[in-house]
């Protein structure tokens, strides 16, 4: 696995995409300070999903995206990708290639990729940790990190160790086994609560639940003794109206024939009120229609006026001439200078044949130079060995003869321990492929099962959450019911007025007194909000009692005479109607209606309100009082707050006492509220036992999915560790393998020079042996002439050069004048078209606006004429209208006058009815108290329970239910009794004082005890599974520290050991080594650095050298990379501080890691590049722009 390439587009000073190749081995970045090399080390921690603004040399994630130049605009988004060669598998996924992308916008938002796909961070974290790359970054060695190492708290030195060791993924999992274990902590504390609240709760409500069974016991005696009495009053009502229906068919003939009269009055009135109201639209129509024309005629004389004054601007003003350059003539200059560019170019093309020759004459007199250079050389060489002598060189013949060889059998050696080697590297990669299957399986199933725990998480929650909304809706709702029967008592306590009124109700529930029908204000609805209204036209009537004649109101009276009880008012219900002394509601004003629309009466109490408020209208203010009584003088006038108005007085001022009435609306108000509430609270006690029992099915199954995630996790902790095992054994085996093809390299590279170096022997020998034994010295005259002339052709090349540059630059001048000219000619041409576009858009223009005063004025004219036809024709219709109004008024009359005559009519045949209403209304009112209070219907009830039908004779005793069906006799029919009213209506007194007795009775306390008690067995076992599930994580938490210290206790060890290796390679002499700062506590212990360097006593950092503080953060960095070896190490000047004997030493410390690792070098030591296997070059470009070149050091080799 090794870093293959890294593109940059926007990224710091790399506004434009810039590819990086990398290849195994090291390579080098090289440039001046300033010029953006160590950008190429942040956008790397920045594409592995470094998060910290300052780790990236800035103040926040946003100065990582290119700011923009003075030349050059700044940009939208940085984006780097960075590809990976997995051939090896290292990275747990099935590519051979892996591209990380990272891109962020200027507005905020984030994206990161694999392979093109959109992931999170977290994925990029987790792909990348298995190989030793985490959220500390130490494979990537950034400028001042050597100090922050050394700096560093122990603690944080030893996260640089975790992180090599691959710790951070069991550090992750107890992280999360802690989250849930403190979530489960919540949960198991909220379920002790709630248990121990439901065992409370239990004792008191078997009590209730007790009570309940006896309450249903006495509530059926209650049911049928109130059903058999109800049954036998509605039995008796239906015989006595049965019996007092008379023959009204002669009242009704004469009612008939008035109505048939009356009903030919109003239909003939119904078409005359259609006339007119169809003359009424035809009337408004013309109006309309003159007013339009009106309109019209207006705006066509304005618009003929506009159209003229339009004309003449349009017609004084020309546009002004255009003034500038002839296009012709610029055209003409600038085909002049294309013809002096295309001289140019010829003169460039030939300026450029005799730079040809000129460098094929330089050429050419280099190489004779440089051969007749080399043949001297070997001339002076061929001396020189005689001089040394033969002897001497036949002794390096053998010598280098004797090192090919050995280092041949080194080959031969390393050949066979790669085999071996490759050997178990495929061994090992065959059970890590299989392994990493299971992987994927246990991993797919682990996402599932995360998603599903989190899912019945969030609905345990959202239910917990109904829940408590349910209860809360319960108690809003609960107390504002016990507010509403507090108000209803309060108001019912005003309704008791011990006077007059009171006494007669009292006797006539004695039976004293009879035809008292009951209070005004029980018997009258009013609209709501008019109850002062109608309580101050009612008057004293307002609080009177109904009585049904003259006859029941003397012995009224006579009753409170001789009691002294004070005096009574009393309304009688058969009084014969007034008629009205209003006009109909149409004649009111808006907002005035008659008192009598207000109110809702009982039958035999509404002919008398009628006559009481026949002359009332109601209005909601005082002004609109004073309107209605201008227009009807006899007219009282009452406003919405109860001030009363007449003709000649008024009444009212501020608030008085409430009325009955307003008392009665109120409490009948209130009522109606409690009932809502009521049921409200029903409705939620309803959803709060549904969202329980809910709450108790989610939690179940949050629960058994907790379960599975705790089985997977096992699982996948066991095939990964297995996985680790495999992983590490196959990049042990491939690190040895590339370590041994590099010696094997290294080999072949030693053989091929000393081969080289005998074949040289051997020649030397040769030619010393052969060669003449004159001493005298080489011509060199031959030399020096070549070289003169090679100079000369140098010059010459030099020459041919400047006039090429120079006629560019003219053909360049010359082409950018030439489009200056012809553009500037097609500006002028432009510009002139224009201007006369203009000139004839005016124009025309004008002429339009002549064309259209023109038809304005003839238009004008004809509006005219029509304005008259419709003046006409608003006058026909404004009589037609007239005469319609007269004949409806005289028709009106004569309808009021039947109508009359039929009201005294009805009057007559309303007293019989109203009796008959009575007894009605009688017989209703039992089957609404059967149908309310037993929910059975009349027949039904008269069926079951009606006189006729016997009595159980258990019925009259005291026995319980079960009692009475235990007197059943052997075919199953019960004993029986004949219906006694008496003795039933003494059942029925008996039965309610038992029920009274029990007092307040719960009816739901039986089920709620069944519930309650089989809820607290539920939460019982829920409890344990809860405190077994919490020892379940416990012991992974221990599991997971257990491993955490075998992990780390191992990487620390190899850490140490070869921290004490590098650092005596460092520092030759010296003594370094790492030491446990707490050694019992694996888990939290840091790690401190002593040192000390040959020669100095001390062992404090803070005491040694810039040079030395470098060396020793360097020997620890390298110390982990040895000990937990990566596929990659990023280095950033952290040389920059070391002299030429300790940049030596570490150099040979990264001749040894590129055996194993890639390593990619930020530097300005030469020394560095001269290891290097690439070399990239960053320059800053005059618009603050990076620029790269690069160069491979073995294509030049």
């Amino acid at each position: 696995m090794h870093l293959k390439t890294l593109t940059v587009r926007g990224f710091k000073s790399f506004a434009s995409a810039t590819t990086f190749q990398f290849e195994p081995g090291v390579t080098a970045v090289v440039g001046p300070n300033g010029s953006g090399k160590s950008n190429v080390v942040d956008a790397l921690a920045w594409v592995m999903g470094e998060q910290g603004a300052k780790t990236l040399r800035g103040g926040k994630m946003e100065d990582v995206i290119f700011a923009g130049t003075s030349g050059r605009p700044p940009l939208g988004r940085a984006q780097v990708s960075l590809t990976i060669d997995n051939t090896d598998g290292a990275l747990p996924i099935e590519y051979t290639e892996v591209t990380i992308s990272r891109t962020l916008f200027r507005s905020g938002g984030s994206e990161y990729a694999i392979n093109g796909a959109t992931c999170r961070l977290l994925d990029i974290q987790e792909l990348l940790s298995d190989s030793g790359l985490g959220r500390q970054m130490h494979v990537i060695v950034g400028q001042g990190q050597l100090d922050a190492v050394l700096h560093a708290t122990g603690e944080e030195r030893r996260g640089f160790i975790e992180e090599a060791a691959g710790i951070l993924k069991h550090r992750r999992r107890k992280e999360k086994t802690v989250r849930k274990l403190e979530a489960m902590q919540a949960n198991l504390t909220r379920l002790t609560d709630l248990t121990g609240e439901i065992r409370r709760q239990l004792t008191p409500l078997g009590k209730q639940a007790a009570v309940a069974r006896r309450a249903q016991q006495v509530q059926f005696e209650v049911r049928d003794a109130k059903a058999r009495l109800l049954a036998d009053e509605l039995v008796t009502l239906t015989e006595r109206l049965a019996t007092d229906l008379a023959d009204e068919e002669a009242l009704r003939t004469r009612r008939a024939e008035l109505e048939v009269r009356l009903e030919a009055g109003r239909e003939r009135q119904g078409e005359l009120e259609s006339a007119a109201a169809r003359a009424t639209p035809a009337l408004n129509a013309a109006r309309d229609a003159w007013y339009q024309l009106s309109s019209l005629r207006d705006r066509f004389t304005a618009l003929a006026h506009l159209a003229e004054e339009r004309r003449r601007l349009l017609g004084s003003a020309e546009a002004p001439a255009r003034s500038g350059r002839d296009p012709e003539q610029l055209e003409q200059q600038a085909a002049a200078v294309r013809v002096e560019e295309a001289d140019l170019a010829r003169a460039l093309d030939a300026a450029r044949e005799t730079l040809t020759a000129a460098l094929d004459a330089r050429a050419r007199a280099e190489a004779a130079a440089t051969a007749e250079d080399k043949r001297l050389t070997a001339l002076m060489r061929a001396a020189a060995d005689r001089r040394e002598g033969i002897a001497r060189l036949t002794g390096a013949v053998g010598a280098a003869r004797t090192r090919v060889e050995s280092a041949e059998a080194e080959l031969g050696r390393l050949r066979e321990m790669i085999a071996d080697a490759t050997a178990r590297a495929e061994g090992a990669r065959s059970e890590f492929a299989a392994l990493e299957g299971q992987v994927a399986g246990v991993e797919e199933g682990e996402e599932g099962l995360d998603a599903a725990y989190e899912q019945a998480s969030a609905v345990v929650e959202q239910l917990e959450a109904d829940l408590e909304t349910a209860r809360q809706q319960e108690r809003d709702a609960e107390r504002e019911r016990d507010a509403l029967a507090a108000r209803i008592e309060a108001l019912e306590v005003g309704l008791d007025r011990r006077d007059g009124a009171e006494t007669l109700r009292d006797a006539v529930a004695e039976g004293r007194l009879d035809g008292v029908v009951g209070g005004v204000a029980e018997l009258v609805g009013v609209a709501q909000g008019w109850e002062p209204a109608i309580a101050a036209a009612l008057g004293s009537a307002a609080e009177a009692l109904a009585v049904t004649g003259h006859d029941a109101a003397r012995r009224a009276l006579d009753l409170l005479r001789e009691r002294d009880a004070g005096r009574a008012d009393l309304l009688i219900t058969d009084a014969a109607a007034l008629p009205p002394l209003l006009p109909t509601d149409a004649d009111l004003p808006e907002g005035a209606v008659r008192a009598t629309a207000l109110i809702r009466a009982e039958a035999a109490l509404g002919t008398t309100l009628e006559s009481l408020l026949a002359d009332v209208v109601v209005v909601p203010d005082a002004p609109l009082a004073a309107t209605v009584l201008a227009a009807h003088p006899r007219a009282r006038v009452v406003t919405q707050d109860g001030d009363v108005f007449t003709a000649v007085s008024a009444h009212g001022g501020a608030a008085s006492e409430a009325s009955l009435i307003e008392l009665q609306a109120a409490i009948d108000e209130s009522r109606t509220a409690r009932d809502a509430a009521s049921a409200r609270w029903e409705q939620a006690r309803f959803a709060q036992s549904g969202v329980a029992a809910r709450l108790t099915d989610a939690k179940a199954e949050a629960d058994a999915a907790l379960d599975d995630l705790h089985a997977s996790d096992a699982r996948l902790a066991a095939v990964a560790e297995r996985l680790g095992g495999f992983g590490s054994a196959m990049r042990s085996a491939e690190a040895e393998r590339t370590r041994l093809d590099a010696a094997v390299e290294t080999a072949r590279a030693t053989i091929e020079r000393e081969q080289a170096a005998l074949s040289t022997a051997a020649d030397r020998l040769s030619a010393a042996r052969e060669a003449p034994d004159e001493d005298a010295e080489p011509d060199t005259d031959r030399r020096d002439e070549l070289a003169a002339a090679a100079t000369a052709a140098r010059a010459a090349e030099m020459e041919a050069r400047l006039s090429v540059r120079s006629t560019e630059e003219q053909l360049t001048s010359c082409s950018q004048r030439a489009q200056s000219l012809e553009r500037a000619a097609r500006t002028e041409k432009a510009a002139r078209a224009e201007a006369e576009q203009r000139a004839r858009r005016r124009r025309y223009q004008a002429a339009k606006a002549l064309a259209v005063g023109s038809a304005a004025t003839v238009v004008a004219q004809h509006v005219t004429v029509s304005l008259q036809l419709a003046a006409a024709a608003r006058d026909a219709a404004e009589q037609t209208r007239a005469r319609l109004d007269a004949e409806l008024t005289e028709l009106r009359g004569g309808n009021e006058d039947v109508n009359r005559e039929l009201a005294q009519l009805v009057d007559s045949v309303h007293r019989d009815e109203l009796a008959r209403e009575r007894q009605r209304a009688a017989i209703e009112a039992v089957q609404n108290r059967a149908a309310d209070e037993l929910g059975l219907s009349a027949e039904n009830l008269v069926a079951e329970y009606g006189p006729e039908v016997p009595v159980p004779a258990a019925a009259g005793g005291n026995s319980t239910v079960e009692d009475k069906w235990a007197e059943l006799g052997p075919a199953g029919e019960p004993a029986s009794v004949p219906f006694v009213r008496d003795e039933q209506a003494k059942r029925l007194r008996r039965a309610e004082r038992d029920l009274a007795a029990l007092g307040k009775v719960n009816p739901l306390a039986l089920e709620e005890f069944a519930a309650l008690e089989e809820r607290h067995k539920f939460l019982a076992s829920q409890l344990e599974d809860l405190k077994a599930s919490r020892a379940d994580l416990l012991q992974i938490i221990a599991e997971v520290d257990q491993r955490v210290q075998e992990v780390f206790g191992a990487a620390f060890a190899d850490t140490a050991t070869q921290f004490e290796h590098v650092f005596s390679r460092l520092f030759p002499g010296g003594e370094g080594r790492l030491v446990l700062t707490d050694p019992d506590d694996l888990l939290a212990t840091g790690v401190e650095i002593e040192a000390r360097p040959a020669g100095k006593k001390v062992k404090r950092l803070s005491l040694l050298s810039g040079g030395e503080r470098s060396l020793t953060a360097v020997a620890l960095l390298v110390a982990i990379f040895m000990a937990r070896p990566s596929p990659f190490y990023v280095m950033d000047e952290v040389e920059a501080a070391l002299d030429d004997t300790n940049l030596q030493r570490l150099i040979g410390i990264l001749e040894e890691l590129r055996a194993s690792s890639q390593l990619i070098i930020i530097t300005h030591q030469k020394r560095t590049m001269e290891i290097a296997d690439a070399l990239y070059g960053v320059s800053m470009r005059g618009d603050g722009v990076s620029a790269v070149i690069s160069q491979r050091i073995g294509v030049l080799q």
